[in-house]
Parts: C-alpha cells; structure tokens; sequence
C-alpha cells in the first residue's frame, strides 16, 4: 500500500524552483508573495528555507574563526545542502514517512515538518494529482550549488527553474542590517565578488531562469513572470540522463585533467610574474634559488589538491556542462594567487631588513 500511495505522488507534476541572489536581495519577501498566489492556480507549495533547515553554526563557524573564507564555508555547507535535497527527494518518494522525521540529522526536525505541512493539507496524502511546488531559498551563489538541484529535479523527472534576485550591494547590506541575526556584511561583499548568476548561454541547463531587479520591491508583473516560469517548468519536466558509470567516471577523468592542466599553465604565469617582481626588487640570487623552490612545490601541492577536490565534487554527467575555465581562474585567484603573494612578500621583507 505505502509504494501504491508513494508512485501516486511521484506521478503528480512537481517543481523544484531556485530563488537565489544575495542576503538581503529580496529572497524570502518573493517567495512568501508567490506561496500565496499558488493556491489561485491549483498548487500546493512549500518554502524550503535553507537558513530556517540548516543550524546557524553550519555557516558561520568558518568565518568566525579564519576571516573570510568562502571556499571553507561553501565545503561545510555542501552536506547540509544536500541532506535538504536528499530530505526532498524522500518526501516525494515516502511522504507518509519523511514529514514524520527529516531524513538526516543536519536538518532542524520541526522547521522540516512545518516547510511540508502545507504539501500535505487538505489530505493526509498528496494522492490527488496536485502539483507540487517546493520553492527553494538561499543564495545559491556558486553555479555547481544550483546544479545540484538540477540534478534532482532530472533524476525525479521534475519540472526546474531559477529566479535570480538583482540586487545592488548596498541595498542588499542595508536590508540585512535590520535582520535580527543578520549575515556579517564582509562575507556579503565576498559572496558578491564570487556570485555566479545564472548563465543559460554559458550552461544550457540553466535555461529555465528569469533575472528579477529587486532593489525596488517586485511588482505584480514580476510576480506573474514567476508564475509562468514555474507553469512552464511543470509542464515540461526533465527526463532523467542513462546512467553509464564508465562514461560518467572517463568524461570525470578527462575534465579533471583538463582543470590541471589550465591551473598548470595559470600558475607558471603567475610564478614568472612573481620572479619578475622578486629581480625588481633587488632579491639575492640565494633567495631567487629558495623563491623558485618554494613556489613550485606550492604549485605542485596546489594541483594534487585542486584535482583531488575536483573528482570528489563535481559529478557532472556530461563534460561541457563544466565550465573549466571558471573552475580554474575561481581555484587559481583563491589559492594560489594568495600563497604565492605571502611567500613573495616573505622573501621581499627579509631582504629589505638584512
């Protein structure tokens, strides 16, 4: 009976809708104004609220202890995103069992059950063929962040879209500054120098985005160009990719090597351009020698690294969704770049006090 009532729910047209943008951008006001239209159009949706699921501590702890560092907070996020995905996935799957408990550990239990209360009402099942709308709120500012969803949506055969809130910085800051725990305004000004907006000419998968300009409150139109996006999304899911495991794990290989190889050639630039500046500066030929010798073996540490993280993180099914020169200039700038201007800087101080 269970499985009858889970294939049921599978059969009901659902959509998986990313809202992204910056804190403060207008995220939540959005997707509360379109929660309220839904039911006008024969929808039962939820807010899958990522800072409602997600513990504080998951975000934060990072920040709090070593600056600014995206890169580590993107990595501690990554588990907690995905056990909100694996938490959906189920619902959709065994709603009868999911609502009762979240799947993982990483979720607040009672916001998990409020984000799906509404799914579930009037019936104590979704047996009826409703379509299911589950509205999904972060920041989603790396692209591989909103792939994920993708990923989900394609293997459920569910219906995707994407709303990026366009929102200057100031605005956005000022916004969260009224938030009774608002986001530290220095990870904001990170987050936006590494935002990646959705690109459908860039990754074809992202085409189903529409950008909204939200630094003035959105209007009635912009609500109604949501509405269609969703509509359309769940008219026309996804199919789910063949699974071919040989073919996933060569595209995997050859990408990674590709990545490696780009990062290679980037970091040799920046190392002549660091010897450059080390003869400007007058160096010792015994320290050029020790300057060469500790950027290449930082070079070498760096590219074992990068190619490890690589084929632990991206599981793209096909090669030309990864846009490899991103990956490689967003790992160079935040890695080597700065390793390579501490050891130079080092170097360059210890001669000026000999």
């Amino acid at each position: 009976m269970a499985a009858a009532v889970s294939q049921r729910v599978l059969r009901a047209p659902a959509c998986l809708c990313v809202i992204c943008g910056l804190p403060g951008a207008g995220k939540s006001t959005l997707t509360h104004r379109v929660l309220g239209t839904a039911a006008e159009h024969g929808w039962k949706a939820a807010v899958v609220s990522y800072d409602e699921l997600i513990p504080e501590q998951a975000y934060y702890t990072e920040v709090e202890e070593d600056g600014v560092k995206l890169k580590d907070m993107h990595t501690n996020w990554k588990s907690h995103r995905q056990a909100v995905l694996q938490c959906i996935k189920q619902f959709l799957e065994w709603p009868e069992v999911v609502v009762k408990l979240p799947s993982s550990p990483l979720i607040h239990g009672a916001a998990w059950q409020l984000c799906v209360q509404p799914l579930l009402q009037p019936e104590e099942l979704n047996t009826d063929g409703t379509p299911l709308l589950f509205l999904l709120d972060d920041n989603f500012y790396y692209q591989s962040m909103r792939h994920e969803v993708y990923q989900l949506a394609r293997k459920l055969s569910l219906g995707f879209c994407q709303v990026y809130l366009q929102c200057d910085l100031e605005t956005c800051i000022s916004r969260n500054q009224s938030r009774p725990r608002p986001t530290p305004v220095k990870v904001i000004m990170e987050m936006e120098k590494r935002l990646e907006c959705p690109n459908p000419h860039k990754n074809p998968w992202e085409f189903q985005s529409i950008s909204l300009n939200s630094t003035n409150d959105v209007s009635k139109s912009d609500i109604q160009r949501v509405i269609e996006l969703i509509s359309m999304a769940l008219n026309n899911p996804l199919s789910p990719a063949e699974e071919n495991t040989e073919q996933k794990e060569a595209d995997r290989l050859k990408c990674a090597m590709s990545v490696v190889h780009q990062a290679d050639q980037a970091c040799r630039r920046l190392i002549s351009e660091a010897m450059k500046t080390a003869r400007e500066n007058q160096l010792p030929s015994e320290h050029m020698r020790v300057l060469a010798a500790r950027l290449n073996e930082c070079k070498a540490t760096f590219l074992l690294d990068l190619r490890k993280q690589f084929l632990q993180e991206v599981r793209f099914l096909q090669e030309e969704e990864v846009n490899v020169a991103q990956v490689v200039k967003r790992a160079v700038d935040s890695v080597f770049d700065d390793k390579k201007n501490e050891i130079l800087s080092q170097l360059i101080i210890i001669h000026k006090t000999m």
